[in-house]
């Protein structure tokens, strides 16, 4: 079979190797690194791992931060020291499990077993970099991310081979899952928090919804773990104070001031919480005696936000839209627009289309809405499109 004579490594050509920090390492320590490496997003990430034969323990990335931020009333009361606990802490805390492919250059991983891995809970493989593995030294291995997006991409790239599959409908498929992971409009964004680590773990997102009395649920927005990934730690000021649907137009358009933000922070009695908002620029904070990120975020802990001259100084340097914006979207097939946020197919799409259209716009879900009144039918996943393209290797030939 075509798919078994490719290795995993083979779809890891070109892939950075990982970058990676210690168990004891602490959380400021993780984003100082994700910003070292020089851009923001879903691939932005560190491994916790020692950099030797050792298990990679997981995988850190900006949405991991958030929502421990935001885990508990104690993070948010104290975000200092929330930033000082250890990866060991964070990961404790619910980030989705890794799985490592040994690299052993005698051994053949093909695409499959990444199919099967994802499949059965990983979250991402950590797999090693071929051209490297020839001269790496015995006491650290090079390795790299592999992620449900990379398999997708590959099966994009041999779609040939389930042309009688691909052509068919989501709906035809039956692989349009319900919206389960949904919050009103008008919910304290806090209240997903649940919902989003859910979302991380399965590769889709949170719908933000608007229904009524005799309303069908309708699709408003979405809050995206892959979209909070390119946000700063000062998001997480976002999540407390804000409702669901005023989040998703902050991360997209910056729709809400910072004085707004911090007088509906310090209402919740959420205090220590408004300090994140300076911590997104560490220009904007009071100097200290190192400059780097990690001295900054670090030195959360001796800055004050009970004067409100202070706090207006520094939401002078405050970005107010810490996330790059997708732009308009189109739904598959439809004439309408779909949601600014969010992008949506309908029940009839072909599965090619919708796998096209989440690859294109670097997304891993793809809302299903109903092609005459908009209403919310559903969502699918790339974990469901390799569950059915896995059952089509399965079946025995005609």
């Amino acid at each position: 079979m075509v798919l078994q004579s490719h290795d995993v490594s083979d779809l890891c050509i070109g892939k950075p190797p990982v970058r990676w920090l210690p168990p004891s390492s602490t959380v400021a320590d993780a984003i100082a690194e994700i910003e070292a490496g020089g851009s923001r997003g879903p691939d932005a990430a560190v491994a916790v791992w020692d950099g030797k034969k050792g298990p990679v323990l997981g995988r850190v990335c900006m949405v991991d931060v958030h929502l421990f931020l935001c885990g508990g009333e104690g993070n948010l009361a104290s975000p200092a020291a929330a930033l000082q606990a250890t990866l060991s802490d964070l990961l404790a805390a619910g980030a989705p499990p890794v799985r490592r492919i040994d690299p052993d250059a005698r051994s053949h991983h093909d695409v499959l077993e990444a199919v099967d891995a994802f499949l059965d809970g990983a979250h991402c493989l950590v797999v090693p970099i071929r051209e490297r593995l020839r001269r790496a030294a015995a006491a650290e291995m090079c390795m790299c991310w592999l992620t449900v997006e990379d398999v997708v991409r590959f099966f994009v790239s041999s779609i040939g081979l389930f042309s009688a599959t691909a052509s068919l409908s989501v709906s035809q498929l039956g692989i349009v899952r319900p919206a389960t992971l949904a919050v009103a409009a008008g919910d304290r964004a806090l209240s997903a928090v649940p919902l989003l680590r859910a979302a991380l773990a399965t590769h889709s997102s949170v719908a933000v919804i608007v229904t009524g009395a005799g309303i069908a649920p309708r699709l408003a927005g979405e809050v995206s773990p892959l979209t909070l990934c390119s946000c700063d730690v000062s998001v997480a000021a976002a999540i407390a104070a804000l409702s669901a649907g005023d989040l998703t137009a902050f991360v997209h358009r910056g729709a809400a001031t910072p004085s707004d933000l911090r007088c509906r922070l310090r209402r919740r009695n959420l205090h220590g919480t408004v300090d994140l908002l300076y911590a997104g620029d560490p220009s904007s904070w009071p100097p200290s005696p190192s400059s780097s990120s990690s001295s900054s975020l670090s030195s959360l802990s001796s800055f004050s936000s009970s004067s409100d001259d202070e706090a207006e100084d520094g939401f002078k340097h405050y970005a107010s839209a810490p996330c790059a914006r997708r732009g308009n979207r189109q739904i598959v097939g439809m004439r309408r627009p779909a949601t600014e946020e969010s992008i949506a197919c309908h029940p009839g799409s072909s599965l090619v289309a919708v796998m096209a259209q989440a690859i294109a716009h670097r997304v891993t879900q793809v809302w299903v809405v109903d092609a005459d009144d908009g209403e919310l039918v559903g969502v699918v996943r790339f974990l469901d499109v390799l569950w059915v393209l896995r059952e089509r290797l399965n079946q025995p030939p005609p």
